[in-house]
């Protein structure tokens, strides 16, 4: 079976700006917060959730997809990204 974050990864054009959309108990990064969204990270993760390596306050911090919002990408990258959030808005599990 191939991992979701593979498929994403083919959809997905990095670097692009983001924001963060929400606080989550294992990340640092406060709402509202601008990042660079460079790539995906830990591959080994993905039967838990997606995510991606921000580049935050000059230190690189891997980050939920969930968690950040595009404020810039192409089109294929701005619909991977909202469908994963309205995928995992919906409680959905792998």
């Amino acid at each position: 079976m191939r991992c979701l974050g593979t498929a994403l990864e083919e959809q997905l054009s990095f670097p692009f700006k983001a924001s963060v959309r929400k606080p989550m108990d294992s990340s640092p990064l406060p709402t509202g917060e601008h990042v660079c969204v460079t790539g995906l990270a830990h591959e080994d993760l993905c039967r838990v959730g997606i995510f991606v390596w921000v580049r935050w306050k000059e230190r690189d911090v891997v980050a939920s997809l969930a968690q950040i919002a595009r404020l810039s990408g192409d089109k294929p990258t701005r619909g991977a990204v909202a469908d994963w959030h309205y995928w995992h808005d919906q409680s959905r599990t792998f």
